[in-house]
């Protein structure tokens, strides 16, 4: 079906035959990979600022502000403003130039230099989320269980291995799979920057473009239920493997 005749032809499962059987069609789920690695630097750097930021610091609701505020950006408007950041000439070339390398660097310009520097922007926007979730769970931790650690003699570290990460883990386990989700369903920063050149387009991109360039409404919706079902067999597998156990804090 194109989308708007109103004459429907019923093709049975050749919709997803053909996604399954056309490379070019999955190939793009091998993009995901450099948004779920771009994920799990995300949630290690959101898990570290908010360990330290939940103890008195000085400064730490400035800084709890700076992590958080890419978060509230609008996506596209994040995709222009790291257009003319990474663009030949550009704001990265200026600053580098200060540090004596010089020249233009096509950054946007090869794939694996395209999908590592979206994959960035990506832990820039979205650390800030998984930094107020971690945050507020280990705020919720009672403070009699820092003092009698201290009183034991035990360090950051410890406080943090014993205390923080069993207490914080349902947190942990819900941003793993909202990470690789996340990672699947990538669409506006690749879409404003490169529209999908040099092998960056997305399984969202592709299905976009399938439903509205390439009037392929039809293959486009199957697309869109092999995304559904891949992202809920994953979070299945991921919930089986890291059960969500209440953790005894008395």
């Amino acid at each position: 079906w194109d989308g708007v005749s109103p004459d429907r032809n019923f093709t049975g499962i050749e919709n997803y035959t053909q996604l399954f059987t056309r490379p070019e069609l999955f190939r793009v789920f091998f993009v995901s990979f450099y948004y779920l690695a771009a994920s799990a630097v995300q949630i290690v750097i959101a898990l570290y600022f908010a360990t330290v930021l939940s103890f008195d610091l000085r400064l730490r609701n400035l800084f709890k502000g700076i992590l958080f505020f890419p978060y509230l950006i609008n996506g596209v408007a994040i995709g222009f403003v790291f257009l003319y950041f990474f663009q030949d000439g550009g704001t990265l070339d200026s600053i580098l130039s200060w540090f004596g390398v010089g020249g233009d660097h096509a950054w946007l310009g090869d794939p694996e230099s395209a999908n590592t520097s979206l994959a960035g922007v990506s832990v820039w926007r979205f650390t800030g989320l998984n930094f107020v979730l971690f945050l507020g769970a280990i705020q919720s931790i009672p403070g009699e269980l820092y003092e009698a650690a201290q009183l034991d003699g035990a360090s950051r570290w410890q406080q943090f291995r014993h205390i923080i990460a069993p207490s914080i883990k349902p947190v942990v386990s819900l941003s793993v799979i909202l990470a690789i989700s996340g990672s699947l369903a990538v669409f506006e920063i690749p879409y404003i920057m490169t529209g999908g050149a040099t092998d960056t387009s997305t399984f969202v991109i592709q299905t976009v473009k399938l439903a509205f360039q390439f009037n392929k409404t039809g293959l486009a919706s199957a697309c869109a239920v092999v995304l559904l079902l891949i992202i809920l067999l994953v979070t299945w597998i991921q919930r089986r493997i890291v059960p969500d156990d209440k953790v005894d804090l008395v």
